[in-house]
This record gives C-alpha cells, structure tokens and sequence, in this order.
C-alpha cells in the first residue's frame, strides 16, 4: 500500500457518475493509508469520504434549454470549484462523465499544473469528432469504460486506459431466472416478452403504441405468450397503465422499476436504444432495437452522427449482433418478425447468447481496481 496521502478532487454530475466515482474511491482508498476527498458527488460518493461542495443535483440538467436557463449559476459552481482546487490543489483531479462542464474545468486546473484524469470517454466515435483536440489539451488521462473506445485517443496522443464496466462485474455471467422470477412473483407458462419503451416521456409516447402493435401480432403466432413491462419511474408507470387500459386484451404485466429482473425473467426483450442494451447483453437475453423520433429531429441526428450503429451490444460487436429497427423501419410488423426468431430456441440464438457471453467477459475487468491502478500509474509518472 502506498504510504502517507493521497488527495483527490473529484467532480459528478449524474446518479451514474456517483456510482462510478464511488467504485473508484472505494479502490483507492484500499491502496492509501489516508485519502482526502473534495469536490462534487451524491450520497454513494459521500458514504467513501467525499465532502460535497455542492448538491449533486445542481448540475443534473438536459436537453438544450435548461442548461442555457441554469448557466450563471452552472458557471458560478465551476468557478468556485475551480479556485478551491487553484488554492488547495489536490494530487489528482477526476472529472466523471458530464463532459460539457468537466473538460472545462479539467482544462483550467491542468493548466495550473495539477494532474487531471477524465472517466467516460465522450462519444467522440459517434458525433462531434473534433472535440478529441479539446480533450487532449485538458488531460493527462483517459478511463474508457469499452474497448473500442482506445483507438481514437492513441491515435491522437491521448493517454488512455480501458477499465472494463462496472456492470460487467455487477451481474453474474451466469443467469438465475428462476430467481428473477421469484423476486417478482411472476411465473409465465409460455414465451414471455420484456417490453422496455424508454425513460422519457417522449420516448414511451412515440414508442408504446408500437411496441403493444407489436406485441398484438406476435399473439396471434404464438398464442400462450406473455409481456412484462417495467416502467422507469412513477410518472412513466401512471404513462404506460394508460396505454395499456386502451389495450385490455395484451396480456401485459406493468411493474415498476425491477427492469433488470423483468429481463432476467424474459426470454427475449424488445427495448429502445440506451444502457438497457448494455444490460440486456449482460444478462444474455436475445434482443430487438426499435427507436423512432420525431422526424426533424431524426433529420438533425442522423446527419451528427457517424457510427454504424445505435445500440452497445452492436457497438461493441462491431457488426449487427442484434436487429435494430429504426425510424421507417419501426414498423410493428417488422419488429414481430425480427423477434420471432428469438422467441424460439436454435442455432441463431445460441451463437447470439455466445457472443454476449465473450463481451461480457471482454468487459468485466474489475472496473475499480483497474480505474485506481491506472490512475496510481500516473501519479508515480
């Protein structure tokens, strides 16, 4: 164990910032006698020592209008924080994820001669490729939580290491379904089918009615299957009961929140894009893809981004692992179609289980450990 102090400032901006950052701390704190944390973070961050300067919440803002509302007081917390670390600098500043406010500050303090280390790559891979110069000149190390992740910043001089996903070590690679059905309470005799529409408002709105459509069509293939739905939140729950009360006839179970579990539960999953794809790799359940927005915002996005594909397990597999049915192609009938297949057993879909099975260990590094070991490294630089 290294001896004497180690002082860390640290900065998150989301819920899943504190999880992370708080993996991290918990790691260095087995290696140093003493660590002294400062910054920003939420209460997993706090129960490993870290004194908040701010409410974590403060900085937990979406979308394009809110932040440009909150910016003084946005601008106001970074300059604080800022000349805190300029007056009691610490040995290391780790700014984790929100990288529109982090780099900034990362920048600043690296210019002032404290060592900066950034944890989550930005998705410069899939748009805004040019702000990997921005990065560069703000810090001394990148933490990429996937593999693939790694090329753009050697090939640019960005120090960087791949430290695996805290999910990866998370779930098990071996799936318990008996369990997850028991933690539910929840016992299909036939095929059952995890509905999963998204968090957001807009997202179970546009998404909903298509995936019940979908859900009608696979009845009448398959007529002893079943549906859970898991909503993110209260709000989505109240969202998704109303559409389901227009559909009496889907054999539909709402639950609320206990996502993983209703996959784990599932013998395939029809989700929207997001870390629930990541998940349901993990859990090795066979998958579909299906997104659509509003059309002039798909105008806009798919014009900024520059990747192949929407969903991690595709990503991460650099080829189409799992069906992704997008905008025009969100159509109930081709959605049914593309999860037929895996609502059955055979060749397709053990190779496809294989494959996740070969990421998931890819992943599972020891996301703490190799996050500290790493940045250890660079302080012994």
């Amino acid at each position: 164990m290294p001896s004497g102090t180690l002082r860390v400032g640290i900065l998150a901006g989301e819920v899943s910032g504190d999880i992370l950052g708080s993996h991290l701390l918990a790691a260095l704190k087995s290696r140093f006698e003493n660590v002294i944390v400062e910054g920003i973070g939420g209460p997993l961050m706090a129960a490993q020592g870290l004194t908040s300067m701010f409410p974590m919440d403060r900085l937990s803002v979406m979308g394009f209008v809110e932040p440009l509302k909150r910016l003084p007081e946005l601008l106001r917390i970074r300059r604080t924080v800022y000349q805190h670390f300029l007056a009691n600098p610490p040995d290391v500043f780790i700014g984790i994820d929100s990288p529109d406010f982090n780099l900034r500050l990362e920048y600043k303090l690296r210019t002032a001669g404290i060592i900066t280390v950034h944890l989550v790559s930005p998705s410069v891979w899939a748009w805004r490729g040019g702000r990997i110069h921005k990065i560069k000149r703000s810090i001394d190390l990148m933490l990429t939580l996937f593999p693939f992740e790694v090329d753009i910043y050697r090939t640019h001089g960005v120090p960087v290491e791949f430290v695996g996903h805290p999910l990866a070590d998370e779930i098990p690679l071996q799936l318990d379904t008996a369990e997850a059905k028991d933690r539910l309470g929840y016992y299909p005799t036939g095929k059952c089918l995890a509905l999963m529409p998204g968090s957001r408002a807009g997202e179970v709105k546009m998404l909903t009615p298509l995936f019940l459509n979908t859900a009608r069509l696979l009845m009448a293939r398959i007529p002893d299957i079943s549906f859970i739905m898991p909503a993110a939140n209260e709000a989505r729950y109240v969202e998704l009961q109303q559409h389901l009360q227009a559909n009496p006839d889907l054999p539909v179970t709402l639950i609320q929140g206990q996502s993983r579990d209703a996959m784990a539960a599932s013998d395939a999953v029809l989700l929207a894009s997001g870390t629930a794809t990541l998940e349901a790799l993990l859990l090795k359940r066979p998958m579909v893809i299906a997104y659509k927005m509003a059309a002039l915002s798909w105008a806009i996005i798919s014009r900024i981004v520059t990747t192949k594909y929407a969903g991690l397990p595709n990503v991460l597999a650099d080829r189409e692992l799992v069906p992704e049915l997008l905008q025009g192609q969100a159509r109930a009938d081709l959605v049914a179609a593309a999860l037929l297949p895996l609502l059955t057993d055979g060749t397709d879909r053990d190779s496809t289980i294989a494959e996740f099975d070969r990421i998931h260990r890819q992943l599972r590094l020891g996301y703490g450990d190799c996050s500290a070991a790493a940045i250890v490294e660079k302080l012994a630089e």
